[in-house]
């Protein structure tokens, strides 16, 4: 009874963010790839500066990273590292956007709700799950051995 006390349980919760966390990326990623230039425009508050910006660069990996968070949902405690991956994805992705898109843009309400919601908020809830999925494996590892 004291062993199922201090049993770590991944929750259905945490897979559902890694699924919203996923779409949500997938999402934006894709007005980035498909919708670049009229989006760089819309985040510039319609200035008029012509941006030669990679959008459609920023959108395919964007893609890929959100893509990865989707996937690692279905097998979270098996797949921790593809969290990790997603984790890492989303930070290069803020950093790409922080050094590579807002000194054209420039800093205004619309970029940082970008960076700050769409990129570096979703870092919280992300370690969160990869920590609580990486306390699963090893305690499923630490009783695997125990049993053999």
């Amino acid at each position: 009874m004291d062993q199922k006390a201090n049993f770590p349980i991944f929750p259905m919760h945490f897979r559902g963010l890694l699924l919203l966390a996923g779409m949500y990326t997938i999402a934006w990623s894709a007005f980035f790839r498909w919708f670049g230039e009229a989006l760089m425009t819309w985040l510039a508050m319609d200035t008029g500066y012509a941006m030669e910006l990679p959008a459609q660069w920023y959108g395919n990996l964007g893609l890929v990273i959100g893509f990865v968070i989707f996937v690692s949902a279905f097998y979270p405690v098996s797949w921790v590292y593809l969290i990790i991956g997603g984790i890492a994805g989303k930070i290069i992705l803020a950093i790409w956007f922080g050094l590579g898109f807002l000194p054209d843009l420039s800093w205004n309400k619309r970029t940082g709700f970008h960076l700050i919601f769409n990129e570096i908020l979703w870092l919280i809830p992300l370690i969160l799950v990869f920590l609580r999925g990486l306390q699963v494996k090893d305690y499923l590892a630490k009783n695997e051995v125990a049993e053999n």
